[in-house]
């Protein structure tokens, strides 16, 4: 154990300094100023040298010598393509709105205005670079109710960049920024992620610029619902890689360093859990929102539940269906004035393939009508009374709230 004197300390203290900047979690911004316990995963230590007299090592080119592992092979390779994305807005002023009662009123007096009808929020994000002529791409809770966006990408360049669609639905938005022959990133698979592979996360948590942290694929295809975002229609990649306030609309990559999802800071209280987007997902959504502004997702009105033997026993006490299957993909309910409800199906059947292919969950049937076209049609087998039947539903517009 090597003795320091207060002087040692305080110069090798100086050494380390903790940026600050406001984080996004969900469509909240978070205050700047923060504790050390808002961290998830997150530490920081004194280099060696500046605890112990001894210079770092250099290359014949002068750079630091370190090993370099896959995880830092696949960071060079994309590290580059990740931006920060600074948004401001503006929203009601809730104090304000609070005035509005009488006795209020009366408190502060009936002519005066102590709190400005509108405040401003400021928020930081992540996001990467599609395309060598600047089109991004990141969370929509990000860059939502705001028109332009202060951009910086890692070699410290500032531009505004243009907010070109939002769709909150999945989650994503595109940016585009006013330049040319930018680094990018190459856009990986995640169709057949295995549970246990490695999982890379680069982005801005908690106002910490170009962090990297490390973990693995904790799980596929957990649904909206899971996750406790049941407004969303995303299957999500699970992973335990530190996913932070800020993090949000960075990539997830695999250990090629290929995007194969984007993260996306959901749930506070997510501890060692973080959720990413595939990139399947959002690169298509991104597609769609370049070319045409706005999303059109395909909607069938069903709502559908996956049977266990203590569901049925559940929704035979809560509902009037006469369940006799203890597994399978139940249709709980359907939308009045739906594709679903016009094509016949009913409350009660039980889903058995979609297009000829067989369903084993929701999930599955969910993953093959969002990746189908407004307007398609899609056989839905089911079993009803026992009986096989097969109806074609005209998918439909989802209907925006």
């Amino acid at each position: 154990v090597m003795k320091l004197s207060a002087k040692q300390l305080a110069v090798s203290l100086s050494l380390v300094a903790i940026g600050g900047g406001a984080g996004l979690l969900g469509s909240r911004y978070l205050p700047q100023s923060r504790s050390y316990n808002q961290f998830k995963n997150v530490t920081v230590a004194l280099p060696p040298e500046a605890v112990i007299n001894r210079p770092v090592e250099k290359s014949a080119g002068g750079s630091q010598r370190g090993e370099m592992n896959f995880i830092a092979s696949a960071v060079q390779k994309t590290g580059s393509a990740v931006v920060r994305i600074n948004a401001t807005r503006k929203v009601a002023n809730p104090l304000s709105k609070a005035l509005k009662n009488p006795l209020l009123r009366r408190f502060f007096g009936e002519d005066e205005q102590p709190f400005p009808q509108e405040r401003i929020e400021r928020g930081t994000g992540s996001g990467f670079i599609l395309s060598d002529d600047g089109k991004l791409l990141t969370n929509a809770h990000v860059v939502s109710d705001t028109d332009t966006v202060q951009v910086t990408l890692k070699d410290g360049r500032t531009f505004e960049g243009k907010v070109v669609g939002v769709d909150k639905i999945t989650d994503v938005a595109v940016v585009k920024i006013p330049a040319d022959k930018l680094p990018n990133v190459k856009l990986g698979s995640s169709r057949n992620l295995i549970p246990g592979q490695w999982a890379i996360a680069i982005g801005n948590p908690l106002g910490l610029d170009n962090t990297v942290t490390i973990g693995i694929i904790s799980a596929t295809d957990r649904t909206s619902a899971q996750v406790g975002v049941p407004d969303k229609r995303v299957s999500f990649i699970q992973t335990d890689a530190a996913i932070n306030p800020g993090n949000s609309g960075g990539p997830l990559l695999n250990s090629q360093g290929e995007v194969i999802g984007v993260n996306t800071a959901i749930r506070a209280d997510a501890q060692g859990l973080g959720f990413a987007i595939p990139i399947e997902t959002a690169a298509r959504i991104a597609d769609e929102l370049f070319t045409k502004g706005k999303v059109q997702h395909p909607f069938l009105g069903i709502e559908m539940v996956d049977l266990t033997p203590n569901k049925k026993k559940q929704l035979s006490q809560e509902t009037s269906l006469k369940l006799k299957q203890e597994t399978g993909i139940l249709v709980r309910r359907v939308t009045d004035d739906s594709p679903a409800k016009q094509a016949g199906l009913l409350p009660g059947d039980i889903i058995e393939k979609v297009n000829n292919q067989p369903v084993k969950s929701s999930a599955q049937v969910q993953k093959l009508v969002e990746s189908s076209t407004v307007g398609d049609i899609l056989q839905i087998q089911v079993k009803r009374e026992g009986k096989l039947q097969t109806f074609k539903v005209e998918s439909g517009v989802y209907p925006h709230k």
